[in-house]
């Protein structure tokens, strides 16, 4: 870890807005889904919500450029589900919605926690979303096409979202709480190690957050193998 990298991945995680997020709402097509991932680590966002498609939920990790790596992916089985778990959280939810009640995307409230419901390419918003939706949005329309493409659609809104929150100095100081920061520090720092821990359901090593790297790496993997493999230590 280079004190550049460092230095840069701090910078980002000082800016990521823990109470901004979307929720796809069945989006099924991975490269839209993926590209919405993407919007969402460009425009600041520390994490996104998804309501699984009929098919299952994946992404195409290459549309994503990477984006996996650096905004939280949380799935849920049902609208019902992620709508409890949001409203929970004290996020208003905003509709990207075509209805009698739809007001201007650059009219609503950005800067309070919110959520902004991306409706799937064949049907929109799903009912069950509408009818909870705080306010339905839309992007004004000039052309001859009635509607855009969903992650296009979306990296609009987040745009504005952002634009509301840098005039509000949202993005002057850190935000995200300390644990969520430590953990989300040593993830990008340690990428390798954490899907090393995860997969084998191990605690994370000791971890210096004013270096990046691990506090005593050699002496963790010793323990670690003595750990998981008792019988080659005692054959040694």
């Amino acid at each position: 870890m280079t004190p550049e990298r460092l230095a840069r991945i701090k910078e980002i995680l000082d800016r990521r807005q823990p109470d901004l997020t979307v929720l796809t709402d069945q989006v099924h097509k991975p490269r839209n889904l993926s590209a919405i991932i993407r919007c969402c680590d460009a425009f600041g966002l520390a994490s996104m919500h998804a309501v699984w498609p009929k098919e299952g939920y994946r992404a195409f990790r290459k549309t994503a450029g990477g984006s996996f790596n650096w905004v939280t992916t949380h799935t849920h089985p049902t609208m019902t589900g992620a709508v409890e778990a949001l409203k929970g959280q004290g996020h208003k939810l905003y509709a990207a919605q075509l209805s009698d009640r739809a007001v201007d995307y650059r009219d609503v409230d950005f800067t309070v926690p919110c959520a902004v419901i991306m409706g799937n390419e064949v049907d929109g918003v799903s009912p069950a979303a509408a009818d909870v939706a705080d306010e339905h949005i839309v992007i004004p329309m000039m052309g001859m096409v009635e509607s855009l493409n969903v992650s296009a659609a979306c990296s609009i809104i987040l745009a504005e979202a952002q634009r509301q929150r840098k005039v509000a100095g949202l993005f002057d100081q850190r935000r995200l709480p300390d644990d969520d920061y430590l953990h989300l520090l040593f993830s990008w720092c340690q990428p390798t190690v954490k899907r090393y821990c995860d997969d084998r359901n191990l605690p994370y090593p000791p971890f210096d957050p004013e270096t990046g790297d691990l506090i005593d790496g050699v002496g963790w993997m010793e323990a670690v193998r003595k750990q998981r493999h008792p019988h080659l230590v005692e054959a040694e």
